[in-house]
């Protein structure tokens, strides 16, 4: 019952955006019946059917051609309507200090003395008749002179059309213009980041020694193969001796996005590549992508520790699997080591932070957060994860949270760029 309340709360919040963004782009900008009002209102109505289709697509197993035809209009459309609606809400603050602006400028205009030139005749302008007496013999008395106040000015429509067309114009190019920076940054690839951890119990020996991290690649009907290229080359380009993939590298089965995960192959690391589940593959087939990963040379960790140039490195499965009794065991992973050895563990979610302090890790690498993605997202990924991005401390174990390398839903970045990271460990005796 919760979640049909919810459900129909969430579908009527949308239906009145949707008119809200209609009336002010399209209802207030063009005539009745014209050529533009009814393919705008044709627009309102397709394309939250397209955003629809593309969520209820990619959960009951249609084509996976249907899915990629209906994930880019459907999920830009998603991110298009956030940041429309986000700004025309900044014009509605505009609308009325314009609507002024014009409103006085046309008022000065009409009031301004008019200018005679030199040597033009003068327009004489008769005074009033004496009326003189009335014809009948009575008394003419002439009428008392208007002292009511002037009756209020009226909108002027055209100025009223120019405003609504201007403001809405602005909106439309502002939040279409986010969206198509946002797109571009994400298709572009990701940026490299690098940083320097100092790991208790690291020794001389392995002083310098580099991850390549990875999160969020998000493998899906719109983020393909080219994609997966892009990350391989930018991740072997930085010679890491150690990749790791941190979680939700598809959002799909292995039959529909096998190829497009096969660059994978060809990352290059002195120590290998090392890959943990994410809350994603446990939506895709996570036993399936284990295996996958695993014949294309990655190495799964499910909930396991291996030793590495001097210090553990450790994978716990993501939380989501609990639900298919495959969650994380940090018993399991790092129950019997010894503690006094540096450690890192790969775990795709931050929120299992608390369990890394109790088990001495000295560093936790995370992603799933995306660092929000979409802006204001990241205040709502606040709500839910102790660290959305970047490096933070718990007690003696150290935490950085990735924003990714892709994106989920629309492929849109706005306020959070993605991102691989290099990761160089510092040893306290160097």
């Amino acid at each position: 019952m919760v979640f049909v309340l919810v459900a129909v709360a969430v579908l009527a919040l949308l239906a009145g955006v949707h008119r809200y963004v209609w009336r002010r782009l399209i209802g207030d900008t063009t005539a009745k019946g014209s050529l533009a009002r009814r393919a705008g209102t044709v627009a309102a109505f397709v394309l939250p059917l397209l955003t629809v289709g593309a969520f209820v697509s990619s959960r009951s197993g249609v084509p996976f051609r249907v899915q990629q035809v209906l994930a880019w209009p459907g999920y830009l459309w998603l991110a298009a309507l956030l940041y429309l609606t986000l700004a025309l809400l900044v014009g509605e603050a505009v609308r009325p200090l314009l609507g002024r602006f014009l409103a006085r400028r046309a008022a000065a205009r009409q009031a301004a003395p008019v200018e005679v030139s030199a040597g033009a005749p003068a327009v004489q302008v008769p005074a009033a008749a004496d009326p003189g007496p009335a014809t009948d013999g009575s008394t003419r008395t002439d009428p008392a002179p208007d002292t009511e106040a002037p009756a209020p000015p009226v909108a002027d429509p055209s100025r009223r059309l120019f405003v609504a067309r201007a403001v809405g114009g602005a909106a439309a190019l502002a939040g279409l213009g986010t969206v198509g920076h946002g797109t571009y940054g994400v298709l572009r690839g990701p940026r490299t980041k690098r940083i320097t951890v100092r790991l208790a119990g690291l020794p001389r020996s392995a002083h310098g020694f580099r991850i390549a991290m990875v999160s969020d690649i998000h493998l899906g009907p719109i983020l393909g193969r080219a994609h997966t290229r892009r990350v391989v080359d930018a991740i072997n380009a930085t010679s890491p001796d150690l990749v790791a993939v941190v979680g939700d590298l598809v959002d799909g089965s292995v039959a529909d996005l096998g190829p497009a995960a096969e660059p994978l192959a060809g990352l290059e690391a002195r120590h290998g590549s090392y890959f943990v589940t994410g809350n994603h593959e446990y939506f895709s087939g996570a036993a399936e992508w284990v295996d996958h990963v695993r014949e294309l040379g990655l190495h799964p960790l499910e909930n396991a520790r291996v030793e590495i140039a001097g210090f553990d490195l450790a994978g716990v499965n993501d939380v989501a699997g609990e639900s298919e009794g495959q969650g994380p065991d940090f018993a399991r992973a790092l129950g019997d080591r010894d503690r006094s050895r540096a450690s890192v563990l790969l775990a795709h979610q931050p929120v299992v932070i608390d369990d890394a302090v109790e088990y001495g890790v000295g560093l936790q690498l995370s992603g799933h957060t995306h660092g929000g993605q979409l802006w204001p997202g990241n205040l709502v990924a606040e709500l839910a994860n102790p660290t959305v991005a970047g490096y933070e401390r718990y007690g003696d174990t150290q935490l950085y949270v990735s924003r990714g390398a892709g994106a989920w839903g629309p492929p849109v970045r706005v306020g959070a760029p993605s991102d691989i990271t290099v990761v160089e460990l510092a040893s306290p005796q160097a």
